[in-house]
């Protein structure tokens, strides 16, 4: 069958495809091969301006308009190299010698991919996608969430909730500081992630700039090569190398990445259990339908699917970091194929962010049944009550509440009121308590 929506084998490709084409700018085989090209003509450019060689101006806008303008029918053509010389790097490089040719400069075609290896590009232009990717897409996409999360969190700030601890009631909280803990610690995850340098990989077949310095022996080829990937290319040049990058940065990545997502997890489960506990109805879209079998059903859709491809994102992550740090001796080609699928979880975590959005925006405050629950459940106070007791060195206030309260049925405000009168205290103490309920008893925060 003809690849489309419908035939593609991953949902990627098929069901979500709209959702995460954009993608494709970074993580495609037409990506990768766009990324190559870029560094190639980078690195060609930086030896012209190194005095290796004098490069033509107008040769160098021609070499230009490849790079900005490359399209589908080059990346095809490169693939036609390929066919041939069974090397993907090779076919590149080839293609390039060809637009030496068409722009005059010929007798410059051997200082394409002067002294290198595949991986010398292949470890530069990879993580330049994926640096652009993070930047352009991944994180914006995250920041965008905690900005929503915050303003829902501003939204609900003064609505008091009862906590569940263990699934049981306990001591009131209010909703919108639930919603900031989500957050802080998404706040937190990108700064962590922020942290964590590009890295790439540029020295030669082994590292060492074998070819480079035996060529040109008093060049300091290290200089070079930082110069080169650092100021040109923006990323960070591993010193000491394989013939491959450690990969030890991008699974740091992959670890940030996995970690934020079991935030979101947790997210979309809390929720869910909200809905669930009828604390939020969900907006409804005419014409769409919750159940096959019951009409009324408006399932919190959105958040199972961005918890499901979270699932899958995290499963692939693993593999990734626990993977790509480990390689034979000096390289081994286990790492060239599975970094093919590093846009793979990407994919399906865009996917949850847009669901969790979805899901998000459909969120309907049903403050009543807030409210019943706690006024349901005026056993919560216990806890303030014993404390304020303790202040005052009351003897046993915590025995005298378990007894009262544990495992009890039905704990409302008369009969807590009738426990406060009981007590051999004054009349102000008695005022004290007797003002505390479940939802006023909701502590302090800070300011957000």
């Amino acid at each position: 069958m003809e690849l489309n929506n419908l035939t593609a084998i991953s949902p990627i490709d098929g069901r979500y495809r709209k959702q995460v084409q954009f993608l494709d700018e970074y993580f495609s085989e037409f990506a990768l091969i766009k990324y190559r090209v870029v560094v190639e003509i980078a690195y060609f450019f930086f030896l012209s301006d190194k005095r290796f060689f004098r490069l033509p101006a107008k040769a160098k806008q021609a070499l230009e308009l490849v790079a900005a303008n490359f399209s589908y029918e080059d990346a095809q053509h490169i693939k036609e190299i390929e066919s041939i010389t069974n090397h993907d790097v090779k076919a590149v490089e080839y293609f390039l010698k060809e637009q030496l040719d068409k722009a005059g400069i010929s007798a410059l075609k051997e200082w394409v991919h002067f002294g290198l290896t595949s991986q010398d590009i292949n470890n530069t232009a990879i993580p330049l996608s994926w640096k652009d990717c993070m930047e352009h897409e991944y994180l914006p996409g995250i920041v965008n969430l905690h900005n929503h999360l915050h303003d829902l969190a501003t939204q609900w700030k003064e609505i008091p909730m009862l906590a569940k601890t263990h699934g049981q009631p306990a001591s009131p909280t209010r909703l919108g500081k639930e919603i900031m803990v989500f957050a802080e610690r998404l706040d937190n995850q990108v700064k962590l992630f922020s942290y964590i340098p590009y890295a790439a990989k540029f020295g030669g077949a082994t590292g060492n700039f074998n070819a480079h310095h035996v060529a040109f022996p008093k060049k300091d080829w290290v200089l070079l090569g930082n110069d080169f990937v650092e100021n040109t290319l923006g990323l960070q040049r591993m010193q000491f190398t394989t013939q491959i990058e450690h990969y030890d940065n991008l699974a740091a990545h992959c670890d940030a990445i996995k970690r934020i997502n079991n935030i979101l997890i947790d997210l979309c489960r809390d929720i869910w259990t909200y809905i669930s506990m009828d604390y939020f109805k969900q907006k409804t879209k005419k014409g769409e339908v919750g159940s096959s079998a019951m009409p009324h059903k408006v399932n919190p859709i959105d958040f199972e699917n961005a918890e499901g491809n979270l699932g899958i994102a995290n499963a692939l992550l693993e593999h990734l970091s626990a993977k790509l740090p480990i390689s034979r001796l000096q390289r081994d080609l286990t790492d060239s194929t599975v970094l093919r699928n590093l846009g793979t979880p990407i994919a399906h975590t865009m996917i949850a962010l847009k669901s969790l959005e979805k899901g998000l925006g459909k969120l309907v405050l049903n403050q009543q049944k807030i409210q019943e629950d706690l006024d349901n459940n005026w056993a919560v106070v216990a806890e303030a009550i014993q404390t304020i007791l303790r202040r005052e060195n009351y003897p046993n206030p915590y025995e005298a509440l378990k007894d009262l309260t544990r495992g009890k049925n039905k704990i409302d405000k008369q009969s807590m009121h009738a426990f406060i009168n009981s007590l051999n205290i004054s009349a102000t103490l008695k005022k004290e308590l007797k003002a505390i309920s479940p939802s006023n008893y909701t502590g302090v925060i800070a300011e957000y």
